[in-house]
């Protein structure tokens, strides 16, 4: 399945002024260029879900997020070109009688809309929880959060296409840990493989991350949770004087969810002497620059 990237993912080279004198080199992968919606690592976690419920006769896909959520405008915009019927199961209610600008364009590719508070959220990847989606929504293909089950790991394996063993170490920021866990388990256990966790306390993910690695790569991989700036989606002025600063020197725009944190991290970590000299750094971009809605006006790209 390859209808939905309109570019295949290209690798950016940093602008040395950015990493020298402390690493021999710093890329990215863009996988944010692929598509304008269904960008970076979103499509990757969606493609083998949404070719899996075509190939099962389903009608629709259900899956599930926060008001500002990649992932469901990535399922509802990719839905809407494959012909099948999509719905997002919300969470919290207090955007349902204003939509957040992700939501009216979910709302604008044709995605139902189900606001649940909380509580009711909780219980979203309970198999209780999925039967009653099931009777409730006539039978629909549930995708997990963030694409988060078999058909995304598989997906995600895929990027290590991408990924030249040239590089010593791997970056890529950690939302639900699928990205990370295709990745780990397509490459060499010599490449050395990094975790970004955008959340406070994110190192929790490490127990999910593991269940699904190959039992050579569990110890295989480091994770972060430093960089968060307060939590899931929360910002602060540093982190956007960093972004304009960064897109300024390197013509990479960032977002402030995943890939910007990810980077400011870095950029620490080289000042800090984490990785020697000798490394070739690959990051990974994992796009959802829609994210940046909110913050627009005090960006410069």
């Amino acid at each position: 399945m390859a209808i939905i990237p309109e570019q295949e993912p290209l690798i950016q080279s940093l602008n040395k002024d950015w990493y020298q004198p402390y690493v021999l080199g710093i890329d990215m992968l863009r996988l944010d260029v692929i598509h304008p919606v269904v960008s970076g690592n979103k499509w990757y976690k969606l493609k083998y879900n949404i070719q899996h419920a075509i190939d099962g006769g389903y009608s629709s896909i259900l899956t599930s997020g926060g008001a500002y959520s990649n992932h469901l405008i990535a399922a509802a915009a990719a839905a809407k070109q494959y012909g099948i019927k999509s719905i997002g199961i919300i969470k919290g209610t207090y955007a349902q009688d204003t939509l957040t600008p992700t939501l009216q364009q979910c709302k604008d590719y044709g995605m139902e809309l189900v606001f649940v508070n909380h509580e009711d959220y909780k219980k979203i990847d309970t198999d209780e929880y999925h039967a009653q989606l099931k009777r409730d929504y006539d039978n629909p293909f549930i995708i997990p959060v963030g694409g988060a089950n078999e058909w995304g790991r598989e997906g995600c394996e895929t990027i290590a296409a991408y990924i030249s063993d040239v590089y010593t170490h791997i970056c890529v920021s950690v939302g639900t840990g699928t990205t990370l866990i295709g990745i780990r388990n397509a490459l060499p256990q010599k490449q050395i493989v990094l975790g970004y966790a955008p959340m406070k306390g994110g190192l929790y993910l490490k127990e999910e991350i593991d269940k699904y690695l190959h039992t050579d790569k569990q110890n295989a991989y480091t994770l972060f949770d430093d960089w968060h700036c307060g939590g899931f989606g929360k910002w602060n002025d540093e982190l956007l004087n960093f972004m304009n600063s960064f897109y300024a020197i390197n013509k990479v725009p960032l977002d402030i969810v995943y890939t910007g944190k990810m980077m400011s991290g870095i950029q620490q970590q080289l000042q800090q002497g984490y990785f020697s000299k000798d490394s070739r750094i690959l990051c990974i971009h994992t796009g959802g620059l829609q994210g940046n809605a909110s913050v627009k006006e005090k960006l410069i790209y």
